[in-house]
């Protein structure tokens, strides 16, 4: 019997795949077994979704490893964010949720982590350079995140675009103009226009439209499907070593910062010896 885990919160901010992808994926596992083990933290599924819901279908028990330490969130935007065809407001939007679900976790006793675990996602400008998103397109999905967590996860899953999810927030045709004109750089902050809107929304269709098309079509042909496959694995890993580097960065700047820390306390005490041996004489 497979062991039946659940997908992390992090996890599940990312669509799942289906269709030709999917059971192309099955059919890899089944040939080739589980290439990259499922990431596990707290007994839950951080990374690896697709791979345990293809080995569950097909009977494979999967290989799992522990989450080896670091920032959670940075690990599963790494190893996710680019690693499959997303919109650019699945992405500014994934980001978005990532960052309000991090800020939203009990801090306990170890804060200096959980902060330093956002740091790198602590402005619009750094969540639109995670996300590769314009900033204009990261604010529009930092507002859906924060006025409703749930519609920011359909825009995240492809369900419900990111200007469409604006149109929902604004306020109705029917409604009250603003009375006052300090209402209007809020407005302005939410993004483009109702044409722009319109232009996004028919752009994104296009582009899922494009993608899914190709997908098809290459999984039609045999050395396109394998080429296909060959390129997903190869992005799969250059996610994964993404994770692992910016773990290690973070692992080299809190012990950086532990030992110029370390030397400004030793500086310390010598200034205080040395003010105490002059007292002393």
């Amino acid at each position: 019997m497979i062991t039946e885990l659940q997908l992390h919160p992090l996890c599940t901010l990312f669509p799942r795949i289906v269709g030709a992808e999917f059971e192309a994926l099955k059919a890899d596992i089944a040939e080739n077994g589980l290439r990259q083990p499922i990431v596990i933290h707290n007994g839950m599924i951080l990374d690896g979704g697709n791979r345990y819901r293809a080995c569950v279908e097909i009977g494979v028990e999967p290989t799992t490893v522990e989450f080896d330490g670091g920032s959670i969130v940075s690990y599963v935007l790494s190893a996710n964010l680019h690693r499959r065809h997303l919109s650019t407001g699945q992405q500014a939007a994934i980001v978005a949720s990532a960052q309000d679900w991090a800020k939203a976790q009990p801090h306990g006793g170890d804060r200096k982590s959980n902060q330093s675990a956002t740091l790198h996602l602590d402005t619009a400008e750094k969540r639109a350079a995670e996300s590769g998103a314009s900033l204009r397109t990261q604010k529009m999905a930092d507002k859906v995140a924060k006025a409703s967590p749930e519609l920011a996860k359909k825009v995240a899953h492809g369900e419900v675009s990111l200007p469409k999810a604006v149109e929902q927030l604004s306020p109705k045709a029917s409604d009250p103009e603003p009375a006052t004109p300090a209402n209007e750089g809020d407005a302005d902050d939410f993004g483009p226009s109702a044409a722009e809107l319109a232009f996004l929304e028919e752009k994104e269709q296009s582009d899922r439209e494009a993608y899914d098309a190709l997908v098809e079509v290459a999984f039609s042909d045999d050395k396109l499907g394998e080429a296909l496959k060959l390129v997903a694995q190869q992005a799969e890993e250059i996610g994964c070593l993404k994770a692992e580097v910016r773990t290690l960065k973070e692992a080299r700047d809190s012990h950086m910062n532990a030992k110029n820390e370390a030397i400004r306390m030793v500086k310390s005490l010598q200034k205080k010896l040395a003010k105490l041996e002059k007292e002393a004489a």
